[in-house]
Parts: C-alpha cells; structure tokens; sequence
C-alpha cells in the first residue's frame, strides 16, 4: 500500500485530464449537447456538456444540477482512466421512477493543469498572512495563482445566465444545485457559501479535505489554510437559509486519508445546530477514491438534493 501512495496521489489531484481528441460522449438515456470552448472573462475557455434527459421538452421546465470535472460523467470510452459518473444513467432512472424530477445536468470541464487553482477555495487564503499565503500559491498552484473566485464568477454570471436562456430551466436557487468530488468537492461547497442566492444545495464526494498533497500535511501554509478553510465554512455555511449540504467518504486509497477531516466538519455542523434535513454525511466502507464509487452512490445525493418532498 505505501509503494502506490505517491501514484494515488498523484492520480487523485491531477485527476481528470481532458482526451486528446474529445468527442461526444454517448450516452444510455437522454442526449448531450456540447458546447464547446465556452468563452469566458474570467477563466480559459471549456467545453460544456449539456445532459437533457428523455422527452426534454422546451414547454416544461427543468431544475439544474451543475458538476464539475465534466469530461468523466457520461462516458467511460472517452475517459483518461475509464471510468465515469454514470450521470446519464442514475439521473434517467431516477427521473423515471419519480424520485426525482425532471433535470438537466450540466457537465462543466475542468482545466486540466489548472485544475488545482480553479477548485482551490479563496476567501481562507485571503484570512492568512501574506507570507504564508504566497507560499502556499507558490508551492501548490501551477503560474501561483488562485483561480477559484474567477471560476465561480464564470459559473454564477456567465454560464448560468446563457444556460437560462438555452434551455427551460428552473433558474431559482431552490431547482439549481451543484456537486463535485475531491478537490470538486472544495469547490463545490466554496459554491454554496459563495453564492447560497443561486446554488439551493451542493453535494460534496470523497472531499479533498488536505487541500494540498496529503504526504505534505506538516507545511506551514498548507496547515494554516486547513485551518482557515474550517473557519470559513463555520461562519460562512448557508444552511440555515433552506440550503442543503451532502458529504461522503469511502474508506480506501485517498479517501483513508481523508477521514479525520470529515469527522471533524461532521462534528463542527452537528455542533452549530443547523435545521434537521439540511445536511447528510455518510460513510460509504469499502470504496475508494473513484469514479466507479462515487458513480456506485450517485443517486444517493441527487436525490438528497433533488428528491421530491
């Protein structure tokens, strides 16, 4: 297990990479669009693949699940380690037996390299010392840049709107939702607290709480951010305002690593008393830190989030 620890490493934080020739994925209920190299002001162009599930009609109206790291959803053939979220497929049947209703996913691409910087929650490493804040951009971002304010104005005021006006989307905050795993899932709750006016509930998978390398844990700013990150979220979590939070964990390969940090944002949320029904955290024994686990769990948190009452 030691002897592969550095591959895990490296395959859970640069995750994801885009093929080198992209093509449509194909899909085993509803149909994708794509939208490739989605212009932006704030960050580089992506493709973005639009789910729209059987019978989508323009006279209905749809909520929206928005999830990162796009390229690994629908499709395993085109992949860089084949294997997917099954999104078309939990989605489709979960729309069919009534559990949840009608929805468009929106599969955003992640920015290969930039990945890091793009997920990498902003606002802790603005509470920290600029010496140690440098050296933490330094040190874990490629170009020392955090991207994360700049991906999220790109979601929330660029793409958003546009896919409100291409599609019959509930646009209101309680039909939109967002989720993301690993470093996706910092970003994905950075959404939440960010902009709780536009996202109804995030779902966060086998977070990747370290933030940094996990083999590096005693670093200075990497320790510091952790800590600035759990103080962000204590004062900055929205769940009083009717909006939810999902977090999950397996037990294997980087997922092990991460398991004392999800037992103490557990803990800190159990401790601020937020309403019953606004959040859910669970153990999942046995499953690592993947696209075939969180795929194996999908309809747990789309249904969280998106289940009629």
């Amino acid at each position: 297990m030691k002897s592969c620890l550095p591959l895990l490493l490296l395959a859970g934080l640069a995750a994801c990479r885009p093929p080198a020739a992209p093509q449509l994925p194909s899909v085993a209920s509803g149909r994708v669009v794509r939208h490739a190299d989605f212009p932006s002001r704030h960050v580089d162009a992506r493709h973005v693949d639009v789910w729209l599930p059987a019978g989508y009609s323009p006279a209905q109206r749809y909520a929206v699940l928005y999830m990162h790291d796009g390229q690994m959803l629908f499709d395993s053939t085109t992949t860089w380690n084949r294997q997917e979220w099954k999104a078309d497929e939990t989605a489709g049947r979960l729309i069919a037996s009534g559990q949840i209703p009608p929805c468009i996913v929106v599969g955003v691409w992640n920015n290969g390299e930039y990945r890091a910087a793009e997920y990498f929650p902003e606002a802790p490493l603005d509470s920290l010392a600029p010496a140690q804040r440098e050296a933490g951009l330094a040190a874990h971002f490629k170009g020392g840049k955090a991207l994360a304010d700049e991906y999220l104005l790109f979601l929330t005021q660029e793409l958003k709107p546009w896919i409100d006006s291409a599609y019959s989307t509930l646009p209101d905050a309680a039909h939109t939702f967002v989720m993301g795993s690993s470093m996706g899932g910092l970003i994905s709750m950075y959404a939440l607290c960010e902009y709780p006016e536009v996202f109804g509930g995030a779902a966060c998978l086998s977070v990747h709480w370290p933030m940094g390398r996990p083999d590096k844990l005693d670093e200075g700013p990497l320790r510091a951010a952790q800590e600035a990150f759990f103080a962000y979220l204590r004062s900055s979590l929205p769940l009083r305002q009717g909006n939810r939070l999902y977090y999950d964990i397996g037990t294997e390969t980087l997922d092990s690593l991460y398991l004392p940090y999800q037992l103490r944002a557990d803990s800190m949320l159990a401790g601020l008393e937020f309403p019953a029904g606004s959040w859910r955290s669970e153990i999942y024994e046995g499953t690592d830190h993947s696209e075939r686990s969180w795929a194996g769990r999908l309809e747990v948190p789309m249904v969280f989030l998106m289940g009629k009452e």
